[in-house]
């Protein structure tokens, strides 16, 4: 029995297309997906302590100057002249004292990141994991609605951070 191009081409259509749809499939290999609490793990590095107390002393010392600002916005067209200028004062006063603060912060800040990063990279290669995401981002975007118990990492990888 001779078979002509016209049968043919439509059969080797067919297979082409059912070969195509199931090699790619077979070949991949599952990714294990990880989750970590980013704020718990900077919270648990040593040097967090550090920046917490250089944010409450900001904190303590802006809220004052920024009370002064507000006592004089409230009286509003009624502030003296002297009132006003001693405004402007306390807000530069107010923007320098948080650029200090910042300038502070931003390196002891970058420390105990790199150092959280580096701990997750590392826990996560070492247990297969190929992919690890903020829980709370993922949550809070909706990007992830559900996720076995066994995909949380922080404890881990807080493990590592000290």
């Amino acid at each position: 029995m001779k078979m002509n191009a016209k049968i043919l081409a439509p059969l080797a259509l067919v297979a082409a297309y059912g070969l195509g749809t199931v090699a790619p499939h077979a070949q991949t290999t599952a990714q294990k997906v990880g989750f970590v609490d980013v704020s718990k793990l900077l919270a648990a590095h040593p040097g967090d302590k550090d920046i917490q107390a250089i944010q409450k002393k900001a904190d303590d010392e802006l809220s004052a100057l920024d009370k002064q600002i507000k006592a004089i916005d409230a009286k509003g067209a009624g502030a003296s002249a002297a009132e006003k200028q001693n405004r402007e004062q306390l807000v530069a006063t107010i923007k320098s004292k948080a650029d200090a603060y910042d300038k502070q912060l931003a390196p002891k800040i970058a420390v105990v990141e790199k150092a959280v990063d580096s701990a997750i990279n590392t826990t996560a290669k070492s247990n297969g994991y190929s992919i690890i995401m903020d829980r709370d981002v993922a949550a809070k975007s909706g990007l992830v609605i559900y996720a076995d118990s066994t995909t949380e990492l922080t404890d881990a990888v807080a493990k590592s951070v000290k």
